[in-house]
């Protein structure tokens, strides 16, 4: 982490007030008001959980519902079933197939109008979700009032993900487990295609260490089947990189998860280190989490807290 970094670096637990951290930047801040609308946008596999406790602490929150793994699609087939036909698992087409990135990021971008009318907008990104939201702001950042980046791929001086997990810094990196549960060939799926619901322990442990490495088995196996079977190929492939005159303006938070397996921390390090480097006007606000790539229960109420500051402060 360099010198400027460890200046802002907050723990979690010891925030304090966050007066003035969207003042600069979006011109959409000044123009909208009322109740913050926390949009987040999917990570991997589909998941973009609203959490309860924002809702009850009085914002709207919004789960982006994207082409190919919406409720309506057909990702849960009867060969996901127990006992699993895995032959049909392995070559059954995918929702998916045809959808592009360019289609997700469309959903997102038309989520965030919608909630962008009922006042602010807090976009949020976790993993690779961050790609996403850079995506999103370079096209409507007077609609977004601040970026949450939680424990999230920002790229600057590299143009993708991939390549970011390619550096020095990235080679400390876990997600290689993630092959270890695909099945089929994603030329005839259409998709990359997981099963979650092995039991194999030898898998389940490498996948747990990689994502939860402080959560209880139980709460893994939550996580696990808030996953859907199939991802769309090529996310980490594209140029995400945020453009100064959009993205560049807009209020940033990097949330940085200390014990991350798969977003090492060193990589997050570097992240916020160039994308400050790329507008220096606008820098990263940092804040330090003491978990895991996706945190255990004890820690999420602690995230979550920290949501809410931020929401407050605009």
């Amino acid at each position: 982490m360099n010198k400027h970094t460890r200046r802002k670096a907050i723990t979690v637990a010891g925030l304090t007030g966050l007066t003035g951290l969207a003042t600069a930047g979006s011109a959409s801040a000044g123009e909208r008001r009322g109740v913050p609308t926390f949009v987040f946008a999917a990570g991997a596999n589909g998941v973009s959980g609203v959490p309860n406790e924002l809702v009850l602490r009085g914002y709207r929150c919004v789960g982006v519902d994207l082409p190919g793994q919406r409720t309506t699609d057909a990702q849960f087939r009867l060969s996901y079933q127990a006992p699993q036909n895995l032959e049909a698992f392995a070559t059954e087409e995918s929702p998916l197939a045809g959808v592009t990135v360019a289609d997700h990021i469309a959903a997102t971008v038309d989520t965030v109008r919608r909630a962008a009318a009922h006042g602010p907008v807090v976009l949020v990104g976790a993993s690779i979700g961050g790609a996403a939201i850079s995506l999103v702001a370079n096209q409507v950042p007077r609609l977004i009032d601040l970026l949450i980046y939680d424990t999230a791929f920002c790229c600057s001086e590299l143009p993708t993900p991939d390549q970011y997990l390619t550096t020095e810094e990235g080679k400390a990196t876990h997600a290689a487990v993630l092959l270890e549960f695909m099945a089929g060939d994603p030329r005839v799926i259409g998709a990359y295609r997981s099963n979650w619901r092995v039991a194999d322990p030898v898998r389940l442990a490498k996948a747990k260490e990689a994502f939860m490495g402080d959560s209880t088995d139980a709460e893994f196996h939550l996580f696990l089947n808030s996953m859907m079977p199939d991802e769309l190929p090529g996310k980490g492939a594209v140029d995400s990189r945020g453009d100064r005159g959009t993205w560049g303006r807009i209020p940033r938070v990097y949330i940085r998860h200390l014990r991350d397996n798969i977003n090492p921390i060193g990589l997050q390090d570097r992240m916020i280190r160039e994308a400050d480097k790329r507008t220096p006007r606008n820098r990263f606000r940092v804040f330090d989490l003491d978990a895991a790539h996706v945190p255990a229960a004890a820690k999420m109420s602690e995230l979550l807290a920290l949501y809410d500051r931020l929401a407050r402060s605009l």
